[in-house]
């Protein structure tokens, strides 16, 4: 493996500490009680963890099959 390819795959291991401090970040907006925050943050992140699933599957399909 060359260093550039090693560099592109390391990109997607700050995907969940984005996605986790955004969803802790965007929770702690709204609510002021930290089980809330915590409650309303794993059910955001769910959320989004899904949405970007569901997009990365489409990508991928559309890439193998046309």
């Amino acid at each position: 493996m060359s260093l550039f390819s090693l560099m592109a795959v390391s990109i997607y291991w700050d995907l969940p500490v984005l996605l986790i401090v955004v969803s802790l970040v965007y929770s702690a907006t709204r609510y002021d009680k930290w089980n809330m925050i915590l409650y309303e943050a794993a059910r955001w992140g769910f959320r989004m963890a899904v949405f970007l699933g569901a997009i990365a599957l489409v990508l991928f399909l559309l890439s193998s099959y046309l």
